[in-house]
């Protein structure tokens, strides 16, 4: 997941030049304890890389701080940041996203993306076509869904499978796709 701060390329899923992408990584429940401990709900495929002396972002507005522990608990994390060290100072955050900058992301092997890497790619049928641009990525259970909005503003949904999303080309921010038979008809209707 991807937020922007202050950009005026609203919708456009790019920041503005030397403007920091923030990537939300957790959700801060409660406190827990008596040292400032919180719990932390983990929304990051990477959870091992939230550890002690790494830098994080705060709330709406993306407050630098430092964790200063993590340990597994649960199915999320119990947390305390620097600077939180009773339970009071801990409860001021609570109901709070906790983000990183998307330039200390780890990096992903070869053909793998972030979300807000996509966002704003061309969509192209398979004699480039072109259909949309990529609005909005679903995760689901199975698979994820890529949401595109054509021209005329209305949107298709394309389950993200082999079969149906053939090369994404990152250079050129190009998604070529195979439209299933009946898929715009259908959902025009």
């Amino acid at each position: 997941m991807a937020s922007k701060k202050n950009s005026s390329k609203i919708g456009s899923g790019s920041p503005t030049n030397g403007e920091p992408v923030y990537l939300v990584v957790g959700y801060l429940r409660r406190a827990h304890g008596v040292r400032g401990e919180m719990v932390m709900e983990v929304h990051t495929d990477f959870p091992e890389r939230l550890k002690p002396k790494t830098k994080v972002f705060v709330g709406e507005d993306y407050q630098p701080m430092m964790i200063g522990s993590a340990r597994n608990h649960g199915e999320g994390l119990l947390i305390k940041l620097d600077g939180l060290d009773t339970p009071e100072d801990a409860a001021r955050y609570r109901n709070q996203l906790v983000y990183v900058t998307a330039a200390d992301r780890p990096p992903l092997p070869k053909g793998q993306f972030y979300v807000h890497e996509l966002i704003g790619f061309e969509v192209v049928d398979e004699e480039k076509n072109s259909i949309g641009t990529l609005s909005e990525i679903m995760q689901t259970g199975a698979n994820d869904v890529y949401v595109v909005t054509r021209p005329d503003a209305s949107e298709i949904l394309l389950p993200v499978i082999p079969s149906v999303v053939l090369d994404i080309d990152a250079d050129r921010r190009l998604i070529r796709v195979h439209l299933l038979d009946g898929l715009i008809e259908d959902q025009e209707s």
